[in-house]
């Protein structure tokens, strides 16, 4: 009998044991991910070998570290040399959806501009004072071979009114140093109406 007890307990250890090992392995990735999405990114390089794109600045960083909901990130966007100003100001909260997909969620608040250079003040925003984008989620596979995480939006599920779009649609890879991030919006007609043409943004890690 005592022997018996002594092979459960084994295999509950062993089985408790590989559930550990499972979670912590996809805690690694979807640490992995916030920690190449967050820092000081921009578009220079890009900018100067092709004059259609713009030199853009890209500051993401952890926000909300005690939620158990996901990784929280504030993320600002802004034209070189107009830093106050930024054009686009989101959260994204990171998800593991299954074992090598994660979901990074896009979430918008009023009055943006109070947070400009300041992402620390945005720790004391009420989280029901934040708006998801519904279909707007960009779903991001982790590709071992390319060392890299992939995904995009759906197809025409992240609605928009911007300059005449219906929709938009977004597509990412990030590695280590680099994100490339290619946002366009499209009219009823599936017509492209803003957004880069030939491909996506370069943005180049400066610093975490």
């Amino acid at each position: 009998m005592l022997a018996r007890k002594f092979v459960v307990a084994v295999g509950l250890l062993i089985v408790f044991g590989f559930k550990s090992e499972q979670v912590n392995a996809q805690d690694v990735l979807v640490n992995q991910l916030a920690d190449w999405l967050s820092g000081s990114f921009n578009s220079k390089e890009q900018s100067l070998k092709d004059t259609s794109y713009y030199h853009i600045n890209l500051e993401i960083v952890r926000i909300w570290r005690d939620r158990q909901d996901g990784i929280w990130l504030y993320v600002e966007q802004a034209m070189a040399g107009n830093m106050e100003k930024p054009y686009r100001q989101r959260a994204y909260r990171l998800t593991q959806t299954d074992k090598n997909t994660f979901e990074s969620a896009i979430y918008t608040f009023n009055d943006p501009v109070r947070f400009a250079g300041r992402p620390e003040l945005i720790n004391k925003l009420p989280l029901d004072s934040i708006y998801k984008k519904e279909g707007c989620s960009v779903f991001l596979t982790w590709n071992i071979e390319e060392n890299s995480f992939i995904g995009s939006t759906g197809e025409r599920t992240c609605p928009s009114e911007l300059r005449g779009a219906s929709y938009t649609t977004s597509e990412v890879k990030l590695k280590e140093n680099m994100m490339l991030s290619w946002d366009r919006g499209f009219n009823e007609d599936g017509i492209q109406v803003w957004g880069a043409e030939k491909g996506g943004y370069i943005f180049l890690k400066q610093k975490k």
